[in-house]
């Protein structure tokens, strides 16, 4: 048994994508969720974002399994928005077991006029909404007494770069190894409370993030054999590319009383990138 039957978790990113798989894995594990999404475009951004729609989507499903979710639109860049979204959902359901900070974005290829933009909005999603999202949720873990799990969402990119020169690609590389920093200070800090906190580091996983246009081009560029910021990323594996339910499968057994003993690792779901 997995242990997690009555407890609750904090998703960011809940729309689609992993976000939702992680829900709904969650949920049929007897996990109750308080999932938040931005559900509106990021203009530097190069894809649409999820929607409101896709967020009553991941509810419905987790409907399904049995469970309960406390949905809101806010975005991980804006602390007070996290804040209120999360104690919306404590006063629900009283208590937080697992947190996953999972909220991401990415801008490869082609750069805005204004490269700073997509630089700050990267950053400011995927490293300072991770810690948002930690100082937003965690008090009330280590009020509750019952230890817990954390576990932050990187990215291939967080262990092995990749050549780069656009604002976008580099920011993205440089939150998804900042990350790393944030779970070993809380790791080490929770650890006495047995809150256990932990990074994933997927290779490509279907998504609106990486199905969509913009990605689409790039892809088409790299298999001609044109020389862009993706043309290097290949798994050892034979393997494309993952589906968010690998991703949430490894998630549910990093939360789960199985995997009691780890806290502070960076866990590649890779298909052997890292070590291509």
């Amino acid at each position: 048994m997995s242990g997690l039957e009555g407890h609750v978790a904090f998703i960011t990113g809940a729309a689609r994508g992993q976000g939702r798989a992680h829900a709904v894995r969650l949920a049929s594990e007897g996990v109750d969720i308080i999932g938040i999404d931005i559900c509106e475009d990021i203009e530097s951004m190069g894809y649409p974002n999820a929607t409101e729609t896709d967020l009553e989507e991941t509810v419905r499903q987790v409907e399904k399994e049995g469970r309960r979710m406390v949905a809101r639109k806010a975005d991980v860049r804006n602390y007070e928005q996290v804040t209120t979204a999360f104690q919306e959902g404590l006063a629900e359901f009283g208590r937080v077991d697992i947190i996953l900070a999972n909220a991401g974005i990415v801008r490869m290829g082609s750069e805005p006029e204004n490269f700073l933009e997509a630089w700050h909005d990267v950053i400011d999603t995927n490293l300072t909404g991770v810690y948002h999202t930690l100082r937003a949720a965690v008090p009330a873990m280590r009020e509750g007494k019952r230890g817990g799990s954390i576990v932050i969402t990187s990215s291939s990119a967080g262990l092995k770069g990749s050549a780069a020169v656009s604002a976008g690609g580099n920011a993205y590389t440089a939150a998804k190894r900042g990350v790393v920093g944030l779970m070993q200070n809380f790791a080490l800090e929770l650890a006495p409370e047995m809150i256990r906190v932990n990074t994933i580091h997927p290779t490509g996983v279907i998504s609106g993030m990486t199905q969509n246009a913009a990605m689409e081009q790039m892809m088409a560029e790299a298999a001609a054999g044109g020389n862009n910021e993706i043309a290097g990323m290949q798994n050892a594996l034979p393997i494309p590319i993952l589906e968010a339910e690998d991703i949430a499968n490894a998630v549910a057994y990093l939360v789960s009383d199985q995997a009691k003993f780890i806290t502070g690792i960076q866990w590649p779901l890779d298909a052997g990138f890292a070590v291509k």
